[in-house]
């Protein structure tokens, strides 16, 4: 199968079209990239054979790797660096979140003066950038989570203030993505299942969001589906191509979704990233159930139109059990005790930078600083209702 959707970008999708991404390079005209992935994927043996494919029709290969997980402001500038020196004009963004992430904020960054948190997420801060020479990225994603191959946003934390901050502009989407299922088949279960619920979250979150979005909703309603028809097939058979490429699709679908707004579930997951480096699909699978709850009064409609569309128990509860169930047999922890040593926690703390996170602003029933508390409170407890 070979399909190419223009839907919010360009995205190349089917098995192997990692093949195609010389021709990606050519088509945005690219003629130095820098290939921006985490220091786990650049030692892999499939990282390795794309790099040397490629090299055998591009000579001028850069690469950029020097990063893990839950990205700091640091990492983008000596990404930046690197873009300069190697007088590369386009980014290759290969892996998780995290490349992804990466790599989009360092073509942004390669062609601005101010620093990096001058371009937060808040009103028309993306304004600012001086849109000349932002650099042409292609997107390819190596989990089915984040989505961040079609999102206009880096995730990326300042380590001054523990702070995980939402970069946003226009043209940190993607010019082409690639949707390679192939490149999924070696993800572990456990980290399959941390990334299918992260999509599951962007779209759940996008749907019940506040707003008026039809296409939005119209997109995150199959994406739902998608992940509940295939994350656990995922899970227990990493080599199920079809199941493998409904993921990524899904994990697309979520982030095209949320530009109509997120919620709780990532604000509360936000501040535990930043802090203590708890894989940010972990921390929403956790918070999932206790935010839904929470919102209850005001979401409990939507969450039967979904009911409907899903064919599961057509109430509130009954969504509710199917997440639940679901976390079990992904293996997910049901509590944040679980994860964390409740004695190291300020829930003062996490709770005023929980408000404070741009995807508050979203979220379907309006929050104080003691909602989060309580949120906090009660995913640390196991209390559901």
């Amino acid at each position: 199968m070979k399909i190419n959707w223009n839907y919010p970008t360009s995205i190349w999708v089917g098995e192997n079209r990692i093949k195609d991404l010389s021709q990606a390079c050519k088509n945005l005209k690219i003629s130095s990239p820098l290939f921006v992935t985490d220091k786990d994927l650049i030692n892999l043996d499939m990282t390795k054979n794309i790099i040397l494919e490629f090299k055998k029709k591009f000579s001028t290969l850069a690469i950029f790797s020097n990063f893990s997980g839950n990205p700091i402001g640091e990492n983008v500038e000596e990404g930046v660096l690197e873009f300069k020196k190697n007088k590369c004009d386009g980014v290759i963004a290969f892996g998780g979140g995290s490349g992804l992430d990466v790599g989009k904020a360092i073509a942004f960054m390669s062609g601005q003066s101010r620093p990096i948190w001058d371009f937060e997420d808040i009103g028309d801060y993306w304004k600012r950038a001086d849109e000349k020479n932002i650099a042409p990225i292609i997107a390819i994603p190596t989990t089915a989570g984040t989505g961040s191959e079609t999102g206009r946003a880096s995730a990326i934390i300042n380590n001054k203030t523990g702070i995980k901050k939402i970069i946003f502009h226009p043209k940190l989407l993607p010019s082409i993505v690639i949707l390679d299922p192939c490149l999924t088949i070696d993800l572990s279960p456990r980290l399959t299942a941390a990334t299918g619920m992260d999509a599951l979250a962007h779209n759940l979150e996008a749907f019940c969001a506040s707003g008026f979005h039809p296409m939005a909703d119209g997109i995150a309603l199959e994406g739902i589906r998608l992940v509940k028809k295939s994350l656990l097939i995922c899970a227990k058979n990493g080599k199920d191509i079809t199941a493998r490429l409904d993921m990524m699709v899904a994990a697309s679908m979520g982030s095209t979704a949320f530009q109509k707004g997120l919620g709780a579930i990532h604000s509360l997951s936000h501040p535990v990233n930043a802090q203590f480096n708890v894989h940010h699909g972990l921390s929403n699978a956790i918070f999932m159930p206790y935010v839904l709850t929470f919102n209850k009064d005001v979401i409990a409609k939507k969450i039967v139109l979904i009911c409907n569309y899903l064919n599961i128990k057509k109430d509130f509860n009954g969504f509710i059990d199917w997440i639940i169930e679901l976390r079990k047999d992904l293996k997910i922890p049901h509590k944040l005790s679980e994860v964390l040593d409740e004695k190291k926690i300020d829930l003062d703390k996490l709770s005023q930078m929980a408000l404070n996170d741009p995807s508050t602003a979203t979220n379907p029933k309006k929050l104080s600083k003691s909602d989060m508390k309580i949120m906090y409170e009660n995913s640390m407890s196991g209390k559901l209702f």
